[in-house]
């Protein structure tokens, strides 16, 4: 039989689990829901149509551009700080140079530079205001600027595998050149069509989990080279190290998660069959404590790198004279306390300003005026901004400083365990928020379906 359990709020009263015959489940619930979710057919065609893309990407990953010398690239990559970032995004196809060695990253890119141009350009900002048609428009935008955008990526990345020392790709005429980098942008729009393509039919957000799909599959060597150090003799390192990600993972759960509800009250008039009603309820805004997700260590992390990236086109080989260029590679390198002093302050700077450019966006204030909505005790327009402005950022001092400490854990692990395993923690905070992320939106699939039969 079923139980049926009392929705207090709702008034309704939803189909649950089978239970055994004391009335209770065995099962701890994280496994019943999943059985529940693979019961389901819809459901389950979703799941595993997420995961037939994914096995789609990582195949295509693996598919490499012809010329490359290997040994070069994994020598590029030990001393190239910029890689392994840009490696993260494409999912760790970068490592191989396949024809997605990009990733979706100039996907990313253009989505960015659209976010910050909707508010500057009035022409931008009124297709945000029309609803469904204008944010596909601006979605149908964003594709276009991806391509000149990728075709950027992948010129700059075949010069600098050309420039490197050793090259890791050797002269090659403009067709090959052309051709190359045609595959490049073909191979970047091939994994946004995935992407869209788990949105529309899978599960959780398809260009997110392209990413994440990278990323749990770079974990694996992770966890060799954990492996061979803890075969080593640094077993007591290894775990130390286990135990400050997992509490690093503790905190992204719990900042990824926290927010401030701010009360709302709506009061307005209705018109209906030639009447006038007054309506009336309650609410809530959830603003998180870290609006800027990831973003704002992107954005730290790419200019921290920056000076060191373009000092090594002018720096002296091995063995000969240092120059300036090599003594700012030296200053700026990721071993340098420079170094992650300005990732610690630049990842608090860009918190803030990406937080207050994506708050300006919602336009939290002229939308409840615009519903007959108000904060109870504050009143309606200039005050309700002034308002949410300093709500917003008093708790985003927590979530600055979240992420600040959060970028420099590799730094902390490093020199508490005195093992460097290469660990990124903007992939750790992917992981876990596509993780959240696509656990809702099962468990919203699951409570609609537990509701079927009540609802009509």
């Amino acid at each position: 039989m079923r139980q049926r359990q009392a929705e207090p709020e709702l008034g309704l009263q939803p189909r649950v689990r089978r239970s055994t015959q004391s009335g209770k489940s065995n099962r701890p619930r994280l496994w019943q829901a999943m059985l529940d979710a693979f019961r389901l057919p819809d459901l389950r065609h979703r799941i595993l149509f997420t995961m037939a893309m994914l096995v789609v990407f990582r195949f295509v990953a693996h598919v490499p551009l012809p010329g490359v010398d290997a040994a070069a690239l994994q020598q590029l990559f030990e001393s190239n700080a910029m890689l392994p970032l840009l490696d993260m995004f494409s999912g760790g196809a970068l490592k191989n140079f396949s024809v997605v060695a990009m990733g979706v990253y100039p996907y990313i890119t253009a989505s960015i530079i659209m976010m910050l141009l909707t508010p500057v350009i009035p022409r931008l900002q009124s297709l945000s205001q029309e609803g469904e048609a204008g944010r596909n428009k601006i979605n149908q935008i964003t594709h276009w600027l991806t391509v000149p955008l990728a075709g950027l990526q992948g010129y700059s990345q075949i010069i600098i595998l050309q420039r490197a020392d050793p090259p890791v790709l050797g002269e090659m005429t403009p067709l090959l050149l052309g051709t190359m980098i045609v595959s490049m942008i073909a191979g970047t729009m091939f994994l946004v069509w995935l992407g869209e393509l788990i949105t529309e039919k899978g599960i959780g957000n398809g260009i997110s989990m392209i990413i994440f799909g990278g990323i749990v599959a770079g974990y694996v060597q992770l966890i060799g080279r954990a492996g061979l150090a803890a075969q080593s003799g640094q077993a007591g390192g290894v775990a130390g190290y286990i135990i400050i990600v997992l509490v690093t993972i503790i905190a992204i759960v719990i900042f990824t998660e926290a927010h401030r509800r701010i009360p709302v009250q709506y009061a307005k008039s209705v018109f209906r069959g030639g009447r006038m009603y007054r309506q009336a309820g309650s609410t809530h805004i959830p603003l998180r404590v870290n609006t800027a997700g990831m973003i704002p260590l992107i954005f730290a992390m790419s200019i921290v790198i920056f000076p060191s990236m373009i000092a090594s086109y002018f720096a002296a080989p091995a063995g000969a004279d240092p120059n300036f260029a090599n003594s700012v590679m030296n200053v700026f390198s990721s071993d340098g306390a420079l170094y992650w002093i300005l990732f610690f302050v630049l990842t608090m700077a860009f918190a803030f300003f990406y937080t207050m450019v994506i708050f300006q966006q919602q336009d939290l204030p002229g939308t409840l005026q615009r519903q007959g909505g108000f904060i109870p005790g504050i009143r309606p327009g200039k005050h309700t901004e002034n308002y949410l402005n300093q709500v917003i950022r008093r708790i985003t001092w927590a979530g600055a400083l979240f992420l600040a400490v959060v970028g420099i854990v590799p730094l902390i692990a490093k020199n508490a365990t005195n093992i460097d395993l290469q660990f990124s923690s903007m992939g750790l905070i992917i992981v876990v928020g596509v993780v959240l992320d696509t656990m809702k939106q099962i468990e919203a699939q699951l409570t609609m379906r537990r509701y079927e039969g009540f609802i009509k």
